[in-house]
């Protein structure tokens, strides 16, 4: 059985197949340039030749590729999109126009596409995957699954705040399945207001198999619980530190007992010690994190978490993790991390999280996905498939 996992941050897509028949360590994984960043670094490469650009496609992860297309439009350079593609800069498309974008629909793209240089946008590009592997004699014909995880703010009314609003949307969701798998999703079942992740499921096209979509943060803190020394813990403080976000979870026997989430370019060692702190003596409130320009912050209990009974005070992962290597003044009372590495390999802890969501959504794969991370019976190596 092969289960295809997918973790696309702003960085790096971060890729990995499991089979049944492998050990988990002995999986096939590529660490690749995110979809943004590819877009990016094309457009960067177009704009001295001062090429018009049609963007088509669907909406994909902004960061890098919106501040190209913005400094495309700056540099006074012809820019069409169609409405979804659009929307990978903003949901209200009147913005985009402000911008000096030229909103053009799927029939003018087409007329278009052969006068201008066409970049299709998408988060998720399995043809493209499919044929790397293949390039190495690994068919993916015959998978179980697809998973894929990005992050979503969420598609806020106007006039409504998008942190505010993809906080509103977290509590509901851990109020009503108190659980990190509960962020994941089958496609067919993925809510209107997602609309990132229903762009992966639109661009996914015709899979031979089901496909699972979840948040990027929840996928990564669930992959780092299969370390060995994380999984010991009743309870932990645990904290993924992305290229964009951070955010961090208080796991208890019991589910979610509390969280925050901050943009990583706005904090610092000493303030996400602070925050940690204060997420374990459960004293966090939303407006601690939302007045400094973070999403926000939930508490599901007054009962603090005592960082002394634990060898490391706090579990990190995440590719900005360097972050908390930075010295701390000296500061004896400065936090002891553990930086989890489930099955050897920090960078893919969010394909891990999405294997045990696939395992819980897709029940018929479950006993075997959770037999191969118990590490139960003995897998081959690959070249006794």
């Amino acid at each position: 059985m092969k289960v295809l996992t997918i973790d696309i941050g702003t960085g790096t897509q971060d890729i990995f197949l499991y089979d049944s028949t492998l050990d988990i360590e002995n999986g096939f994984k590529l660490i690749l340039p995110s979809p943004t960043l590819i877009v990016h670094r094309r457009l960067k490469r177009l704009l001295p030749t001062r090429t018009p650009v049609l963007l088509s496609g669907y909406q994909m992860g902004g960061g890098p590729s919106a501040w190209a297309i913005e400094e495309y439009v700056r540099a006074g350079l012809p820019v069409y999109m169609t409405p979804d593609a659009a929307r990978t800069i903003n949901d209200e498309l009147e913005q985009v126009a402000a911008l000096g974008i030229t909103l053009v629909s799927e029939d003018e793209a087409r007329q278009l596409q052969d006068r201008l240089e066409h970049i299709v946008l998408k988060d998720f590009d399995f043809p493209q995957i499919a044929a790397t592997f293949q390039q190495y004699g690994v068919s993916l014909d015959d998978l179980s699954a697809v998973a894929v995880a990005v992050f979503d703010h969420g598609n806020a009314p106007p006039g409504v705040s998008d942190r505010q609003f993809r906080f509103d949307y977290l509590d509901q969701r851990i109020r009503a399945h108190n659980s990190l798998a509960a962020f994941a999703y089958p496609a067919e079942a993925i809510p209107p207001i997602l609309t990132r992740l229903q762009a992966v499921a639109r661009s996914a096209g015709t899979l031979p198999c089901p496909l699972i979509v979840m948040d990027t943060a929840p996928a990564a803190v669930l992959g780092s619980t299969l370390d060995p020394v994380v999984a010991a813990r009743p309870e932990a403080i645990l904290c993924n530190i992305g290229n964009f976000h951070t955010l961090a979870f208080r796991i208890t026997p019991e589910g979610i007992a509390g969280l925050f989430e901050h943009h990583t370019g706005e904090i610092d060692r000493p303030k996400l010690e602070r925050l940690l702190r204060k997420l374990a003596d459960a004293t966090l409130t939303h407006q601690d994190v939302f007045d400094d320009m973070g999403h926000g912050a939930l508490m599901y209990t007054d009962r603090p978490f005592h960082f002394e009974h634990h060898p490391f005070d706090v579990v990190i992962t995440g590719p900005r993790r360097s972050l908390f290597r930075t010295p701390s003044d000296g500061d004896p009372n400065t936090l002891r991390p553990y930086f989890a590495a489930p099955f050897g390999d920090m960078m893919i802890a969010g394909c891990f999280g999405l294997l045990v969501a696939a395992a819980e959504l897709l029940p018929h794969l479950g006993e075997t996905i959770h037999a191969s991370l118990r590490n139960q019976g003995r897998p081959s190596a690959p070249w006794e498939v």
